[in-house]
This record gives structure tokens, C-alpha cells and sequence, in this order.
């Protein structure tokens, strides 16, 4: 979709998370492979290379009388080049060339508080009055990514481990340069609360380095672009103040009276966005819709205040303004009674009995975790990647690639991460038929989520990533220990053992789990990327916490729920994510060779080449165009999708590739022409495929709070029908819930599990886990360690129950 007319397009943010801090263990090869197969010793970086080899401004040669300096630099850390203050040495044939780069974070590293604090101060300070300013808003400051081929040069040579690529300028035997990293970038959304106007900013960081302090950062802005006829997502301290403004509300007060609650103290008012239904709706006034909830006569924090839903009440409040403008007390029903079963706290808070039948369950790793951690750089296994993170998102995956032993680093994606959430509910009435939350566009994941707790959210050895943000006002506020990182163990990983001899092998599974969890009103959700030993990576999505409850008058049945309690119903609803998967399977950073082809199994007809009528096969399906890979699961034909690279053969001579393979999925329970459809038109398949373009990141569009427009995002990208047939991939899976709500989900709802997952086709040669060793078959138990168990070894006799067969 083209950019509305004076707006201004950038992709894909990445803010807030903090500096890791475990070090690395594994040196830098100086004769590795390039980034993502990109590079050579002493080599040029593929596409990179076509840059002109030249200094770059602001280099400073500091060596000769500094080389001890650069000696300490390359004797320290294998990483050592990441100090937030150190140079760059390059040792090559010729003139050394050390550069002072302009940036001392990735440039993928999520922004850090001082960056977002530089960025706040100098769009305030741009403010053409004092009036603009102090109405300026701050809802999101994030990183405003760089194209491929800067983080392919930042992977190559300004952050190791991988295989620092130089660049040779034409004349022969001339100096070496390496070109220097441009200055980070900042992309601001400003709501202006005066003039209700939204605007993007962007705002260059230049980071000025210092010998004591380690560099301080300044500000330039770049850009600055209002974007007509949009709203930008909500603010929790919007939610705040709204709440309270209702509640003073007199005509509110009374109709509370009219259910019999006296003490304001004990209603909760939750803001919902409008969406959009009509002209009324239109974003030329910001708007929230309000549920109201009410505790019992206990206003004790552990209350469940959403046992008790308030219906019949409508509210429109003016978020900008902050006042109430439309209020009815349009249906009275009374209260439902004070369930008994309504509270999940702890037995002795609720007068319940906890189970005491649960013994301790010990995770240990006495020699400490498996992966290796710098900065946000992972390394895991033979996996590697970096850990993001951003106010809308949530967690962010980057540069996922595979280390394949002699075919060095191979790439598998770009960029991994959930990019919208849609919640439509399935009953009529009101106010139950606005309950269409866009949790990630008119909320944010991220900026909801969790400060994890050791052993309860996360078990074992724990990395922990803060995130850090704005508020409303611009100040810098940080969710400590907000991304967990662990390994889990995961079963048998494979098995086989000789019936014969009784010889069995058999390996455990380990995967590597990255998380976080949000809270969008009544509900959580918990984001999961998993990587297996065996080349896979799942993505996993958990789901629970409460229902959003209606009331029922002592006569009222509706066939759209189903009742909990005395007066009390759960609506039906569907919970939708998108993925988006920008694929770079075996490519360079940026490198357009990938295609996708679709898989049907197909029964093959009756006849000579069937005789006994049970033959099928794999029928593959290239998709083209955008247009035809608008795709549908179908768990009949066992549909799956592989993304292939054009150019690249395993050892019988197929394209490598990896696969999309569905979990359990839904497609939207409403009408064509339901209301909130005309916002949420990627629902309607499964799978879309598009060219990748940097300002294509969000399927509903940037802006899908009190969206007017039809379509607008995903399903308007797709209507120019770009080629796919050997491009830069983009895949956009759309899965989902439908949520009949059970007894059991009362109160607090068990955890649900959806997702996909990716694994190899013909990437690898063979398993990629068959070189995972094995593990002792011993327990400790009381100090003493049981014997192997038999059937694990060469060693072991012949079973006798083999023998006879034999």
C-alpha cells in the first residue's frame, strides 16, 4: 500500500531491552566464514562490496605511537572490540587503519535509556512553541532499523565473532579501510494532545566518545511528518486517567447506586479503543469505550473484580479532552451474586486448601548454561542470533542463522516476530460486539509486558533482558528481567535401538527458549521462540488469565456463551496472531534468491500406476505472486509451505530449504461484511507472501486504532501482485483460537498452546542431530549414582529374550 498522502514510512523498530553481560567463550577465527556466507579472508562482502572503498568520514588513524593500545584491544575479550568506548584495529597486509566507529551499540541493539532520553529532548526541543511542546505526547521512541547491508557490515567487521570483512581500495597494494557504521537512528511517534495531531519524527544519535566517560550521545532531527486522519495507540496513563474521570462522572455515580455499590472504590472502569463502526468513530477525535467491572463488597487487591461485569451502561469518553460526552443507562441489570469460586490466589487468601502432595522439582546446571551471550548477540549450539525488542512487538528475533560445520554460517531469517493480535468476539449484543481489540496496534505487546520472576516464570539458568521505554510524558521507564532466556530439556530427541542385539542409542532433546509475557486488560499471553538441537524453531503462543464476562438478568439465556455462574456467561471469541517471518534462507543479508512453494499430499487415481488404490504423493505448487500466495491450511491435504533458495543445492540436488509447517489453526467466525473485518481483512487466509519493502511491517497498517480505511496494510500490499518467484521472501502467518469457554476456565483460565513451526527440508545433508552426544543413564539419589542402564552400549550382552528369536 502507497504511504497516505504527506505521510512518511519506516520499518520495523527495534527499542529497549538491556546490555547482557555474560561473556563469550569461543575466540574470533580470523579465517571463518563471512556473515550469513558473505565475505572471505581479506575478502569483499558480496552485494556490500560494490561500495566504494574508501575512508569513511571521522576515521582517525591512531596508530604508531598507540600500538601498544591496539595490542591491549586485540589480547582482551574475543569480542573485545565491544567495549562501549574501544576502537576498531584492523591487522591486515599494508598500512593498520584504526577507526573510531560512530556507534559503539549494534546496530540492531534495542535502543538504551540515554539514546531514547537524547531522542525526547531533541524532538521536544524542535517544538516550533511552547504550546507545541508541552502538548507533545510520547507513545512510542524506537530504533529505526538500517537496511540489510549495515548489519551484514557490523556482523562482518565492527562486531565479532564472525569474520571481519575489509575493503581494498582500486589502487593496487593500497591501505585497507573498513567503512564506518552510520550513526544510530531514532523513530519517534508524537501525539500532539493539543491540536490532536500525529506525527514521526526522526532523529540521528551521533555518540561522542570520550576517554573517562565512555561517550555521551547528541541528537539531530532528521525528519518530521504529521500523518493526517490516524490515532495513535493508547497510553496506560490514558487508561488511568480515564477511569478516574468516569468515576466522578455524577449520572455514572447514580447509576451505580441503581445496582447497589456505594463505594466508587470498589468499580473498575478498562478502556477499550472504539475501533471503528461509523462516521461517530472517525479518528478526528480520540476515543475510548469503557467496561466496567465491579468487586465485591471487599476492596481486598486479591479480589477477582472481573467475577462481577456491569451491563447496560454505555460510556464515551474523550481521551484527549478527558471528559465524558456520551453516557446512557440504556438496560438495567442487576449485579451478578458474588461467585464463591471467583478468586485464584493462594488457598489461605480465598479459604480453599492448596494440594500438599507436590514435591520439590530441581533444575540444575552445575556447570553453568549452554549459550554464550554479548551484548544481545546469542550463541547457542549451532545456532545464533540477537535478541530484540520493541514497544509494539514485544521480542524480537534477528539474524537467525545455523553454523553447518564445513558450509560455515547459514542464514535462515532476518527477522522473526509477532506484529499484530486481533481478539473479534462472537456476541451480538452490546457491548460485547465492540470487544475487537488490536492488542499489539492499538495497545502494544511490549509495552505490557512482565518483569519475569525466577522460578516462577522461568526454571533453571536464567538470562535475563530488561526493556526500556517511554511514557506519555517522555520520560524513560524500565521493565527489569522483561525477556527470559533458558534452556529446557525436551524429551527423547531420537532413539533407535537393534532388535537384534539390543544395542540402543538414544539422545535427549535440548531446546533454547527466548519469552516474554504481556498483560492486554483481563488476558495474558506468553511469546515464545524455541530452538531445537535438531534445526528447528517453534514459535509458541500461551494463552490464559481471565475471561471478559457479560451479566445475565435471571430469565436471559444466550446460545453466544456460556454461563459460568448464577448470572454470570462467558461470550465466545476467537484469539488471532500474526507472524511476520522475513525469510532469508541460505542468503546474503538483503540477497533476493528465496521463492515458496506450497505442498499438497495427493491420492493417486485408480489405475496402472496405482493398482491397489493406496498410493499418494507430494504435488508442489510454486507461488508466483502475491495474489496467488494468498493461502488457506487445510489439514486434509497436509498443506505446508517451503521456502526455498534458488541458488543453493544439497547433496542429491534439491534446493535447500525450510518449512512452514501449521499447528492447529481457525479462520474468522464472522460474516464478510462484519465491522471489524474491514480493519482485520488479513484474517481472511492463513498465509500471505509479499516482496519484502522496509515500510511493510504491520498487516492492519501502523495506525489501526479508529482505522476508517478499508483494507488498509497487508491486504493492500498484496494487490500489486509482486513476483515472488526469486525475491527477497516476506512470510505473514495468520493463526489463531476459538475460544467456547469451558467451566474449567473459571477462574483463571489453564494455559491454551498455539503456534508453527519452521524446520529444515533439505537444508542439512542428513540430521543435524545426529552428532548430539549422549547422556548419562544415571540418577543421583541419596549420594549414590545408579548404574547405566543396560542396552546402552557396545558393551552390553545380548538380551535373552533377543536371543531366542535369534
Amino acid at each position: 500500500m502507497a504511504p497516505r498522502a504527506g505521510a512518511q514510512k519506516v520499518c520495523c523498530n527495534a527499542p529497549a531491552a538491556a546490555d547482557m553481560d555474560t561473556p563469550p567463550e569461543s575466540p574470533t577465527s580470523p579465517g571463518g566464514g563471512g556473515v550469513g556466507g558473505v565475505g572471505g579472508p581479506g575478502g569483499e562482502m558480496g552485494s556490500v562490496g560494490l561500495l566504494e572503498p574508501a575512508p569513511a568520514s571521522g576515521e582517525v588513524d591512531l596508530l604508531g605511537d598507540n600500538r601498544a593500545h591496539v595490542d591491549h584491544l586485540h589480547k582482551g575479550s574475543p569480542f573485545g572490540s565491544l567495549d562501549s568506548a574501544s576502537a576498531v584495529a584492523g591487522t591486515v597486509k599494508g598500512p593498520g587503519v584504526l577507526v573510531l566507529r560512530s556507534q559503539s551499540a549494534h546496530p540492531l541493539d534495542p535502543l538504551g535509556p540515554t539514546e531514547i532520553a537524547v531522542a525526547i529532548a531533541t524532538v521536544r526541543a524542535a517544538g516550533a512553541t511552547p504550546e507545541v511542546r508541552d502538548g507533545m505526547r510520547f507513545v512510542e521512541v524506537v530504533l529505526n532499523e538500517p537496511d540489510k547491508n549495515v548489519v551484514a557490515l557490523a556482523d562482518a567487521y565492527f562486531f565479532p565473532p564472525y569474520q571481519p570483512t575489509l575493503y581494498r581500495p582500486k589502487a593496487k597494494g593500497g591501505a585497507i579501510y573498513p567503512l564506518q557504521l552510520p550513526p544510530r537512528q531514532a523513530r519517534l511517534v508524537v501525539y500532539n494532545k493539543r491540536t490532536n495531531e500525529t506525527s514521526i519524527w526522526l532523529v540521528e544519535l551521533s555518540e561522542v566518545h570520550a576517554t573517562a566517560r565512555g561517550g555521551h550521545h547528541r541528537g539531530k532531527v532528521l525528519s518530521s511528518v504529521v500523518v493526517p486522519d490516524v490515532q495513535p495507540p493508547m497510553d496506560a496513563m490514558e487508561y488511568a486517567e480515564c477511569e478516574a474521570v468516569v468515576k466522578e462522572y455524577p449520572p455514572f455515580v447514580e447509576a451505580m447506586k441503581k445496582r447497589g455499590i456505594e463505594d466508587m472504590d470498589l468499580v473498575m472502569v478498562d478502556p477499550w479503543c472504539v475501533g471503528y463502526y461509523g462516521e461517530e468513530d472517525s479518528p478526528s477525535r480520540r476515543l475510548g469505550r469503557p467496561l466496567v467491572f465491579c468487586r465485591t463488597e471487599s476492596d481486598c487487591p486479591l479480589e477477582n473484580g472481573y467475577a462481577r461485569p456491569v451491563e447496560g451502561i454505555h460510556v464515551l469518553v474523550d481521551m484527549r479532552q478527558m471528559q465524558v460526552i456520551e453516557f446512557e443507562d440504556r438496560n438495567f441489570v442487576p449485579l451478578p451474586p458474588p461467585d464463591p469460586l471467583r478468586n485464584y490466589t493462594a488457598a489461605a487468601s480465598r479459604g480453599g486448601v492448596d494440594r500438599t502432595d507436590i514435591k520439590p522439582l530441581l533444575i540444575t546446571q552445575p556447570e553453568g548454561p549452554s549459550f554464550r551471550v554479548n551484548g544481545h548477540a546469542v550463541e547457542w549450539q549451532k545456532w545464533n542470533f540477537r535478541v530484540g525488542f520493541t514497544p509494539r512487538e514485544g521480542l524480537v528475533i534477528h539474524t537467525v542463522a545455523y553454523d553447518d560445520g564445513s558450509r560455515g554460517r547459514r542464514s535462515v531469517a532476518h527477522r522473526l516476530s509477532f506484529v499484530e493480535m486481533v481478539v473479534p468476539y462472537g456476541d451480538p449484543h452490546d457491548p460485547h460486539y465492540r470487544k475487537n481489540a488490536f492488542d499489539a496496534g492499538e495497545d502494544g505487546l511490549g509495552r505490557n509486558a512482565h518483569s519475569l520472576k525466577r522460578g516462577c516464570d522461568c526454571l533453571g539458568h536464567i538470562k535475563y533482558f530488561d526493556a526500556h521505554f517511554t511514557n506519555f510524558l517522555g520520560g524513560v521507564e524500565t521493565i527489569e528481567n522483561c525477556v527470559c532466556m533458558h534452556e529446557e530439556d525436551h524429551g527423547i530427541l531420537w532413539k533407535h535401538q537393534d532388535w537384534r542385539t539390543g544395542m540402543t542409542e538414544v539422545r535427549r532433546s535440548r531446546r533454547l527458549t527466548v519469552s516474554f509475557f504481556c498483560t492486554v486488560a483481563n488476558y495474558e499471553y506468553g511469546f515464545f521462540w524455541h530452538f531445537y538441537q535438531d534445526g528447528h524453531i517453534e514459535a509458541e503462543v500461551k494463552l490464559t488469565g481471565i475471561l471478559s464476562l457479560g451479566a445475565l438478568k435471571a430469565d436471559e439465556n444466550r446460545r453466544q456463551g456460556t454461563v459460568i455462574a448464577p448470572g454470570l456467561y462467558a461470550p465466545v471469541h476467537q484469539h488471532f496472531f500474526v507472524a511476520r517471518l522475513d525469510m532469508a534462507v541460505d542468503c546474503n543479508p538483503g540477497e533476493g534468491l528465496n521463492q515458496v512453494v506450497e505442498v499438497n499430499m495427493k491420492v493417486e487415481e485408480p489405475g496402472p500406476e496405482n493398482p491397489h488404490n493406496n498410493a499418494f504423493y507430494a504435488e508442489e505448487t510454486l507461488l508466483r505472486s502475491e495474489l496467488q500466495a494468498q493461502r488457506d491450511c487445510n489439514a486434509l491435504s497436509h498443506r505446508h509451505w517451503i521456502v526455498r533458495n534458488t541458488r543453493t543445492f544439497n547433496r542429491t540436488g534439491q534446493l535447500t530449504g525450510y518449512k512452514l509447517m501449521p499447528g492447529s489453526n481457525c479462520l474468522p467466525l464472522a460474516g464478510p461484511d462484519a465491522k471489524f473485518l474491514r480493519r482485520a481483512a488479513f484474517l481472511n487466509h492463513n498465509l500471505w507472501v509479499t516482496e519484502y519493502k522496509r515500510d511493510e511491517c504491520f498487516p492492519g497498517g501502523e495506525f489501526p486504532n479508529q482505522n476508517p480505511r478499508v483494507g488498509e496494510g497487508l491486504p493492500t500490499w498484496a494487490k500489486q501482485d509482486r513476483k515472488l518467484e526469486e525475491t527477497d521472501i516476506v512470510l505473514w502467518y495468520v493463526f489463531g483460537v476459538t475460544h467456547v469457554p469451558r467451566l474449567e476456565d473459571w477462574p483463571v483460565m489453564p494455559v491454551e498452546h498455539v503456534g508453527f513451526n519452521l524446520l529444515p527440508h533439505g537444508f542439512f545433508n542428513c540430521s543435524p542431530a545426529v552428532d548430539v552426544p549422549p547422556s548419562e543413564a544415571a540418577v543421583e539419589e541419596v549420594g549414590i549414582k545408579e548404574a547405566p542402564a543396560k542396552g546402552v552400549g557396545p558393551t552390553d550382552s545380548i538380551q535373552p529374550t533377543l536371543l531366542s528369536k535369534l
